[in-house]
């Protein structure tokens, strides 16, 4: 169990938490199709996605490597300002002279509901140097990805995840786990409801114990699990049980989910140790370097069963990727530091991706990629 303040402090904590709940329960309650007939409300959600931002700044200029791999400050800034110039752009109806055959194609973007991020917000676990403190790349990642006004800050609401990067660093050995409490505890004040406290960004359904959670938007509900759902990495709780209840609560009468997570089913994602090359790669044998077959096999497990539409996921940097694993519809943009994004609109009927990157500093945005599927059953 990853380490956790004082049995006093968790007792107070709990009793918010359930307090919340029941709040929360009295307020979004609603049953299932099956047992009372209920239609399904509406779809019509645009949204947005990025992962990877690998916010770079310290004290004193970047973490090592940054500026050489392009983690700069100006790079979040033109992701930034991409994202903010996508609603007054049109869905594209031709990609390198293809068409993309999307079903909102010519058709102007709007508003999106709100961006998911899925993880590595940070690059070096929010930034610390050597004392615990308030992190210097958390800090940079919320003066740019969290919603606010003018050029330099995101204009929708930012649905927080967090990826490797963020979760790996260890501490003071006295205080193993700060840097992760730190960064959980960003995602908390962004999104939990407490009895007196009620955050920028609420979620339907938030997990205190591992920090996931899940909104909705119309009949569309939404799942955030960070690095993936079930991850026990240093000690973190398994959120698998709370997705399993999440799932059953909210979304048991066949409504469209979305999954976010960081890691994926592409080959740098379930990359294992070569024993002969010494080296984790698709082609090792040996243990995984980020998460299992066991772990994906338990997730599809607890997915078994509910309307899963798409996962959208991040960790590898350089290539923008569709494609199916497992019966699952994935999307991965590229590095949101290497201009990357991916717009989404869901319907009672289809769905709708393209993956684009900014290609200046100005709002353009090159779309490379395109999906579109039918939801009708």
């Amino acid at each position: 169990m990853m380490n956790r303040p004082s049995s006093l402090l968790l007792s107070r904590r709990g009793f918010l938490v359930q307090a919340a709940g029941l709040a929360a329960a009295s307020a979004l309650s609603r049953p299932a199709l099956g047992q009372t007939g209920q239609r399904i409300p509406p779809v019509d959600a645009t949204f947005l996605f990025v992962a990877d931002v690998h916010a770079c700044r310290m004290a004193s200029g970047l973490s090592p490597n940054c500026q050489q791999e392009g983690k700069t400050d100006a790079a979040l800034l033109r992701n930034v300002a991409a994202l903010n110039a996508i609603g007054d752009k049109k869905w594209p109806v031709e990609i390198n002279g293809v068409a993309t055959g999307l079903r909102s194609a010519g058709s102007r973007i709007g508003t999106p509901l709100g961006l998911a991020v899925g993880g590595d917000i940070t690059d070096d676990g929010g930034g610390q140097i050597t004392e615990p403190s308030e992190g210097t790349q958390l800090l940079q990642f919320s003066q740019r990805y969290q919603q606010g006004m003018g050029p330099d800050r995101v204009h929708v609401p930012v649905y927080v995840g967090l990826g490797n990067h963020d979760l790996d660093q260890n501490g003071p050995p006295h205080h193993v786990d700060w840097y992760r409490r730190e960064m959980r505890d960003y995602v908390e004040v962004n999104h939990r409801a407490g009895v007196f406290f009620k955050p920028p960004v609420p979620a339907t359904s938030y997990d205190v114990d591992t920090d996931c959670y899940s909104w909705d938007w119309g009949g569309l509900h939404l799942v955030q699990s960070h690095r993936f759902a079930g991850d026990t990495g240093h000690g973190a709780d398994n959120s698998l049980p709370w997705l399993k209840q999440d799932l059953a609560t909210y979304a048991a009468d066949g409504r469209p989910v979305i999954l976010f997570q960081h890691y994926g089913w592409d080959s740098f994602s379930m990359e294992r140790w070569d024993t002969v090359k010494r080296v984790f790669d698709d082609g090792g044998k040996g243990a995984p370097h980020w998460w299992s077959d066991a772990d994906r096999q338990a997730l599809l497990a607890a997915l078994k069963g509910y309307n899963v539409v798409a996962v959208f996921h991040g960790h590898q940097h350089e290539v923008p990727m569709i494609y199916q694993r497992d019966g699952l519809d994935l999307f991965k943009p590229k590095a949101a530091y290497m201009g990357g994004l991916a717009l989404a609109r869901v319907t009672d009927d289809g769905l709708d991706v393209v993956l684009g990157q900014a290609s200046d500093d100005h709002g353009d945005v090159i779309f490379t990629n395109a999906f579109s599927k039918s939801l009708k059953t």
